[in-house]
C-alpha cells in the first residue's frame, strides 16, 4: 500500500462512521486499501464556490459532488435564509439538467430544505438553467439551485446558487454562506424530508419562461424573412431540446431541422468528446447537417442551455463557426440599432462584458453614447451591475465563453432568447440579401479589425492546481516584458486590485472585486489575460489583438502564442 498522508487518513476515517451510508464507508474502504491516490484527491480539499457556483467530480470525499458536500450546502443555506428572512415563509426553486445523479442530488437538495421547513418548487424533470433564474423571480423565491456541471466531462457535477434577484451568489454572500456552511459538520445535515413542502412544477413556469422569451428576443422580424431562414439546431445531449423547438415555433421559424442524433438528453454526452459549443467539433455533426441541407444558420447549446455556439456561411458559402466575441459584437449592436430605431436610447440605458472578453464591445457600445461595463468573468458580475443600478435600463451582455443575456427577464446566461436573437438577425440579413459574416466584416470595417484567441491548459489534480499556481506566481514575479514583438505598457493583477502603467510608473487602483487575473497590455494594443478557471482544472489565456487586416492580426497572436510557450 502507497504512503497515505496522516491528515487524509484523518478525513476519510471521519466519513467512516453510521451517518454516512454503507455504500459510501465501503467505497472509502477499497480507496484507503487500493487507490492512495483517489483517496487524496477526494479528501485533499474542500470543493469551493467559483464562478460558476461549485463544481466538482462525482464520487466519495469532500473534494467529490456527493450526497454529503451538497447535503451540507444545503443545510447551510438553509440555516442562512433562515437568519437573513426571519419574518418570511422561504420558498425555494430547483432545477437540474441530463448530468447522471442530477435528478436524485436535486431530490436530496430538495429534501434537505424541506426538512428544515422550506417550501420547494422542484422541477419534475430536466430543465435549461436560464429557466431557473427565471423560476426564482416568477414564483417570489429567496433562493434557488440549479444541479448542472455546465459543459464540463461526464464526471462531473455542479451546484449553481441564485439568490432573489435571479442572478448568481457574489461577494460578499457567497463568503457569509460558506462560513455558514463550514461551520458545519456532516452530522449537522437534517435527511428528515417533509414531503408536503415540496411541490413539484411543470408547465406553468415553461409556458410563462417561453413567453418572455420570445418578447424579449424578437424585434420585429418579418414572418416570410422567418418563414425563409433554415436554421440547423443541435442540443448536444443536453436540456435545450425542451425550450429552443418551442421559443423558435412560437416566434414563427417553420424551417428548425434537429441533429437527431443528439437531440435525446445524456450525460454520456456519446456523440463528442466535449459537449462544449466552444469546440468546433462539437458543433461538427451539425455543421454537416447543415451543408447537406443548405441551412443558412447552425445553433449548438452546451448541456444546461445556458451557452450557445453560432455557425454561418462565409464569404465562400461555407459553414463557419463565429467565436464568442465576434457573436457578442454582432448580437450587441443589433440590439443597439433596435433601441436606436425605436428612439429608447436616452443615455439612461447599459451594456456589459467581461475582463477577458473582446475591447471591441466598448468601441461599439460607447459608439452609441450607451454606458459600458466590465466585471470580473461570470454572469454573476453583470447581475449584479443590474442590481447596483437600477436607475439604468440594461440592455443586454455576454463575455467571451459564448455566453450571452438579452434584457434583464433572466439574471444568467441564456441561450435560450440569445438563439432567437441570433435566428432573428440572420433572418432579416438573409432577407436583405446577406448574413450574420457579411455584417460582422462590415462591423469590423467600421470599429477596426479585431482578433481574438484562447489558450487553454488542462491540469488536473492537487499537482495540477500546485502547476497552475505556479504558472500565475511566476507571472506575476517575473513580468512579461515584451509579447509578440510590441514593448507590454501595462500591467492589470485583479488579486491585489492594482495596475501598473510602466510608462508613466504609475500604480492606480482597480475598482472591481479581487480575483486571480493578470491582464497584460502592450504598446500596440494587444492584450493578453491569464486566468486559472473556476469551475475546470485549467488555467486560460485570452489574446485580443486589433489591427488593418486579419492577416497582420494572425501573425499577432502566433508571434504572442510563441512568446507565452517560451515563458
Amino acid at each position: 500500500m502507497r504512503y497515505i498522508d496522516p491528515a487524509i487518513l484523518e478525513k476519510a476515517n471521519k466519513w467512516l462512521v453510521p451517518f454516512f451510508d454503507e455504500t459510501t464507508q465501503h467505497t472509502i474502504k477499497e480507496l484507503i486499501a487500493y487507490d492512495s491516490e483517489t483517496l487524496e484527491d477526494s479528501f485533499y480539499k474542500s470543493l469551493e464556490f467559483g464562478t460558476g457556483g461549485m463544481r466538482g467530480i462525482m464520487g466519495v470525499g469532500d473534494n467529490r459532488i456527493n450526497k454529503y458536500t451538497l447535503g451540507k450546502n444545503t443545510q447551510g443555506i438553509s440555516k442562512y435564509l433562515k437568519e437573513k428572512f426571519p419574518s418570511n415563509s422561504i420558498k425555494v426553486a430547483i432545477a437540474y439538467d441530463c448530468r447522471h445523479q442530477s435528478d436524485t442530488l436535486a431530490r436530496t437538495v430538495a429534501e434537505v430544505f424541506s426538512a428544515n421547513g422550506i417550501q420547494v418548487f422542484l422541477f419534475s424533470s430536466l430543465r435549461a438553467t436560464p429557466e431557473l433564474s427565471f423560476a426564482v423571480r416568477y414564483l417570489n423565491c429567496q433562493c434557488g439551485i440549479v444541479l448542472t456541471a455546465s459543459h464540463n466531462p461526464p464526471e462531473y457535477n455542479g451546484y449553481k446558487v441564485y439568490w432573489q434577484d435571479g442572478g448568481q451568489l457574489v461577494p460578499p454572500q457567497d463568503e457569509e454562506i460558506i462560513s455558514t456552511i463550514n461551520s458545519l459538520a456532516y452530522t449537522d445535515i437534517n435527511f428528515n424530508a417533509k414531503e408536503d413542502l415540496i411541490q413539484l412544477i411543470d408547465t406553468e413556469v415553461d409556458e410563462a419562461f417561453a413567453k418572455a422569451s420570445v418578447e424579449n428576443g424578437t424585434f420585429g422580424t418579418s414572418k416570410s424573412a422567418r418563414e425563409n431562414l433554415k436554421i440547423v439546431f443541435t442540443s448536444l445531449h443536453g436540456t435545450s431540446i425542451t425550450m429552443i423547438p418551442k421559443v423558435l415555433e412560437m416566434a414563427g421559424y417553420t424551417q428548425v431541422s434537429i441533429v437527431e442524433e443528439q437531440a435525446e438528453p445524456n450525460g454520456d454526452f456519446p456523440t463528442v468528446e466535449s459537449p462544449n459549443p466552444e469546440e468546433p467539433e462539437a458543433l461538427k455533426m451539425a455543421t454537416e447537417q447543415a451543408e447537406r441541407e443548405g441551412a443558412d444558420i447552425v445553433i449548438g447549446t452546451d448541456p444546461d442551455c445556458d451557452r450557445l455556439g453560432i455557425a454561418v456561411r462565409n464569404s465562400e458559402g461555407k459553414m463557419e463557426i463565429l467565436n464568442g466575441n465576434q457573436a457578442m459584437i454582432i448580437k450587441s449592436h443589433f440590439l443597439l440599432e433596435q433601441f436606436k430605431k425605436q428612439g429608447k436610447l436616452n443615455g439612461k440605458q447599459f451594456m456589459s462584458s467581461t475582463i477577458v472578453s473582446t475591447p471591441m464591445l466598448r468601441k461599439v457600445v460607447e459608439s452609441y453614447g450607451v454606458k459600458y461595463m466590465e466585471g470580473l468573468t461570470g454572469f454573476k458580475w453583470i447581475a449584479k451591475m443590474i442590481k447596483d443600478h437600477p436607475e439604468l435600463e440594461f440592455i443586454g451582455g455576454g463575455e467571451e465563453s459564448f455566453g450571452y443575456m438579452v434584457g434583464d427577464f433572466v439574471r444568467d446566461k441564456d441561450a435560450v432568447t440569445a438563439t432567437l436573437l441570433a435566428c432573428e438577425i440572420a433572418a432579416g440579413h438573409k432577407e436583405a440579401g446577406g448574413g450574420l459574416y457579411q455584417y460582422l466584416q462590415q462591423l469590423y470595417k467600421e470599429f477596426g479589425y479585431y482578433k481574438e484567441h484562447l489558450i487553454s491548459i488542462v491540469k488536473k489534480g492537487k499537482k495540477g492546481a500546485e502547476e497552475i499556481s505556479q504558472i500565475m506566481k511566476s507571472l506575476r514575479e517575473n513580468p512579461l516584458k515584451e509579447l509578440g514583438g510590441s514593448e507590454v505598457v501595462r500591467i492589470e493583477d485583479y488579486k491585489t486590485s492594482e495596475a501598473k502603467d510602466l510608462k508613466e510608473a504609475t500604480i492606480s487602483k482597480i475598482d472591481i472585486p479581487t480575483s486571480n487575473v493578470l491582464i497584460y497590455y502592450t504598446e500596440d494594443g494587444s492584450k493578453i489575460a491569464a486566468r486559472p478557471s473556476g469551475t475546470e482544472p485549467k488555467i486560460k489565456f485570452y489574446i485580443s489583438v486589433n489591427g488593418d487586416n486579419e492577416d497582420q492580426l494572425d501573425k499577432k497572436i502566433k508571434a504572442i502564442q510563441e512568446d507565452l510557450s517560451a515563458h
